[in-house]
């Protein structure tokens, strides 16, 4: 008797140190309560109670354990809150979780099936929650139940993402419908299995974005998603299963793939340095990817203007390029033809037909004798074109991509095929002929720039040889010895960057402005690098180099521009920089044909990249450094489009608690600069801010503030459609068809909060950059520190302080009243 009472005092003690102590798992006499964990092994994830952003719901989830920022990656009972903290996760006998409310009533649990012994439910490092028979030895035999299976909207390495074609197990992403709402967003990314298997995101019903097809080496429509010595996936197409998975070789890494509340899937890793959350990849990418954008039988192409263009053989159905295509010549069935296609997404294959079990030339003869077939290609290309994919409706959906080697076969009327052919034919002797005669002015060109170089270099040598032998020393007095050890940065020798830039070529000039010029160069070593060349009369002259070099040296963030180096001989004051191929990004959006290649996700990668790198700048680098002018021409593009701060030359850094000061000397680019530091030359991190929201309103809207209108400018312009709740028509006409009206209106409100005229109603860029991220509610702007022209020249009469303003190389003189 004494035993059977002392048994439960036991339990409730066992439970008692367990609920004390961090668990990797819990078995049938323990549970967790709201404030409890469980924590994985390595201490990467934890599982527990808790509540998204400022909601006041409460849900079970696994997050990421030591990232500061709680970041879930799994919610149980994403669409049944709870709406207390009353809630308690347990494990039956049966082995199936169940969470409970303070009624005792069980508002979600797992499908557990199978026969449960001594059931256990753990938390791996891999982010998955199982639950499986504790005294067994086989782990895939004890399996009973598994998060993985039941992904929300985040997907970790090691995860399947497809279907079990036996169970029907549908593993898919949802996503949320809000920062502060887990439960089933209006946005789902799934394998699709009617027809050929692929991916599809979809609104609802309505498709959004298509992966593509798997052709055994590559999906049709991410020919970039490849194997490298990091990223490791694999794409299981049997009988019994159809899924995908990826996995990193560098475990200390955390990675995911989300799908936004947007409708975009991001792939991002964590940054320990930045300590946030990285983009690596994201879809859709560009105009291109989204779906059946011109329309049935025409290929999109992001690179041309318009992208749209129909197949060889067809011709547009309407007068609006985006409306598809028609044939030229109707089909008549046995005697047509098949023309390849090569480099192409494979079209929509949602009802199309295919076997595994047939050769190319089986395939075409099938799809031959059937009228109704459109076109077929192969269906695996891993051992050579083989098995068979027809299809029956209108090829939609396509799209020009350079890295696909696979064609598809589209049927043609035999006199239109031929017709074709004729055109390539012709096509294909011209190009020889041109060829030739390239060849032919190449030479001479050649034989004539080789005569004119050695002429050149001749007397080059000799005017440069008595120069630089009386000067090769650096300028000790701009940077001396002890600042250039404590740079940590190499100066190159002159000789080496006369060399690179083919001594200062014309043919090698990427820009020019009040400094001087840039030239692009490649070292021996084939490195590309961008020199900054300040000219005589530049209006940046050795203090600002100084400046320049000393500001930028040690700064590392991947939203900076990267400086290499320095050279200070033969009177030369030169900048190495990282070369960054898109050139700046005003190239771009004031471009009426660029401008189309920047959509609306890349605009917002770019002010959201610009945002953290000023963070860097504000906050985490080791001195305060305000840029001071900060515009659409010093902002660079790498070759993925990723945006850099460069120029530094204006930069001015605060020590201790500084955070404002005064110059008699303002200088900057008209447009924008903020009004405290034009009228009374003071300078803070707020005036930064306001040229990040001049930036930001540049951008949505495709217009330069400076020059947009002779009696206004873009703030009036955009203050005046705010006010008046048409902030609608400040988006750039070139994204109309990308943009997320909802973000592009949100990030005008930030803009206008960044411009406001009083600098201390501005917000600081660290809550710029969560206002971009988040959707919570947004202050009401004041009035913004516009000036027109004209009130910005005032009264000449009066007593006045000289401004000075440079715009590229266009200085202006602005009299001030006091």
């Amino acid at each position: 008797m004494e035993r059977v009472t002392l048994l439960p005092f036991c339990l409730a003690l066992l439970n008692s140190i367990a609920a004390t102590t961090v668990r990797e798992s819990i078995n049938v006499l323990q549970s967790i309560s709201d404030g409890q964990v469980i924590v994985s092994p390595g201490k990467i994830y934890a599982l527990g109670f808790f509540s998204p952003g400022n909601s006041k719901n409460r849900y079970v989830g696994i997050w990421y354990n030591e990232i500061p920022t709680q970041t879930a990656v799994w919610v149980a009972n994403r669409d049944n809150p709870l709406n207390d903290s009353s809630g308690v996760l347990k494990l039956n006998e049966t082995g199936v979780l169940v969470l409970l409310n303070h009624n005792k009533s069980v508002i979600w649990s797992s499908n557990t099936t199978g026969s449960a012994r001594h059931p256990v439910a753990k938390l791996l490092d891999t982010g998955n929650l199982i639950v499986q028979n504790g005294n067994g030895n086989d782990e895939a035999k004890d399996l009973l139940w598994q998060s993985f299976d039941y992904p929300g909207d985040t997907l970790l390495p090691g995860q399947k993402f497809g279907r079990n074609l036996v169970t029907g197990l549908n593993r898919y992403m949802s996503s949320w419908n809000s920062s502060e709402d887990p439960s089933h967003g209006v946005y789902n990314y799934q394998l699709d299995i009617t027809g050929y298997p692929q991916f599809v995101l979809r609104e609802g019903t309505t498709k959004i974005y298509r992966f593509g097809s798997w052709n055994g080496v590559q999906f049709s429509g991410a020919p970039l998603l490849k194997q490298s010595d990091y990223t490791r996936f694999t794409f299981i197409s049997n009988e019994e299963e159809l899924y995908f998975m990826f996995e990193h070789t560098n475990k200390s890494f955390l990675h995911r793939m989300v799908l936004t509340t947007e409708g975009r899937i991001l792939g991002t890793f964590w940054d320990n340095e930045r300590k946030d959350w990285s983009l690596h990849a994201r879809i859709p990418v560009d105009d291109c990817d989204y779906y059946g954008k011109c329309g049935a039988y025409a290929t999109c192409n992001i690179d041309i203007i318009p992208p749209c263009q129909c197949l060889d053989g067809f011709v547009p159905k309407t007068a609006d390029l985006y409306g598809g295509c028609v044939r030229r010549t109707s089909l008549s069935c046995h005697e047509d033809e098949f023309s390849p296609v090569s480099g192409l997404k494979l079209p929509d294959t949602e009802r199309s037909w295919f076997s595994r079990n047939m050769s190319l030339e089986d395939c075409k003869t099938l799809c031959r004798n059937n009228c109704s077939c459109k076109a077929y290609a192969a269906l695996d290309m891993s051992k050579g074109p083989n098995g068979c994919l027809l299809w029956f409706n209108d090829l939609v959906d396509i799209r020009k991509l350079t890295d696909v080697d696979e064609d598809v076969y589209v049927r043609m009327a035999s006199s239109e095929l031929k017709a074709t052919e004729g055109k390539q034919l012709h096509k294909s002797n011209i190009r020889k002929y041109e060829s030739v005669f390239i060849i032919c002015v190449l030479f001479i060109g050649i034989l004539i720039l080789c005569l004119t170089f050695i002429t050149l270099y001749k007397r080059l040598k000799t005017r440069q040889k008595g120069k630089m032998e009386g000067n090769l020393e650096p300028d000790v007095n701009v940077i001396n010895e002890h600042e250039s050890k404590d740079l940590e940065l190499p100066m190159f020798e002159l000789s080496t960057i006369t060399s690179a830039t083919n001594n200062f070529s014309p043919d090698n000039k990427l820009g020019e402005g009040g400094f001087g010029s840039v030239y692009k160069g490649i070292l021996a070593d084939g490195g590309e690098i961008a020199v900054k060349r300040l000219s005589m009369n530049s209006k940046q002259g050795l203090p600002e180099f100084k400046n320049e070099v000393m500001h930028i040296a040690k700064l590392q963030h991947r939203n900076l521009v990267r400086l290499l180096g320095y050279c200070l001989q033969a009177g030369e004051r030169l900048l190495v920089y990282e070369f960054m191929p898109n050139k700046s990004l005003d190239s771009f959006i004031f471009d009426e044909n660029k401008s189309m290649l920047l959509d609306w996700p890349r605009r917002m990668l770019i002010i959201n990249g610009v945002a953290r790198g000023l963070l860097y700048l504000h906050q985490d680098s080791r001195h305060r450094i305000v840029h001071r002018d900060l515009k659409a021409g010093n902002v660079l593009l790498d070759s993925e489009m990723n945006p850099k701060i460069s120029d530094f030359g204006l930069a001015r850094s605060f020590g201790g608690n500084e955070i404002e000061a005064t110059t008699k000397h303002v200088v900057g680019t008209y447009g924008y600069l903020p009004p405290e530091y034009i009228i009374d030359g003071a300078y803070s991190t707020k005036s930064d801010v306001f040229s990040y929201g001049v930036l930001i309103l540049e951008i949505v809207s495709g217009k330069r503030n400076k020059g947009f209108c002779h009696q206004d400018n873009l703030l009036a312009h955009v203050w005046r459609l705010f006010t008046e709740g048409k902030c609608s028509e400040v988006v750039d006409a070139a994204i109309t068809e990308s943009v997320h009206l909802s973000e592009a209106l949100r990030t005008i409100h930030v803009g206008l909060l960044c411009v406001q005229l009083n600098p201390e109603d501005r917000p600081n860029m660290s809550s710029v950059v969560m206002m971009l991220s988040s959707e919570s509610a947004l202050p009401q702007p004041n009035l913004p520190g516009f000036f027109t022209s004209t009130s910005m020249a005032g009264d000449s009469s009066s007593s006045s302080s000289h401004k000075q303003y440079t715009n590229n190389d266009l200085s202006l003189s602005i009299m001030s009243a006091r």
